[in-house]
């Protein structure tokens, strides 16, 4: 089943996306300063990261508009 959304549930969600993959950053960072750190946590933040980014990269193209060259 397929949801469509409109345009400001689009922008909602991207940037419910932007913010949670901003924390995933900065708890990367910080994770990484701690001495031992976790290494399998921060392979883990950061793989949710990129699905994060595919994610944001997904929205803004359906908020993007075609254009037909």
């Amino acid at each position: 089943m397929t949801i469509i959304l409109g345009t400001s549930e689009l922008r909602a969600k991207l940037e419910e996306l932007r913010a949670e993959h901003r924390d995933l950053d900065l708890a990367i960072q910080s994770l990484a300063e701690t001495s031992p750190f976790n290494q399998l946590e921060i392979q883990r933040m950061k793989k949710r990261k990129l699905v994060l980014k595919d994610q944001i990269i997904k929205l803004e193209s359906q908020l993007l508009p075609d254009i037909i060259a």
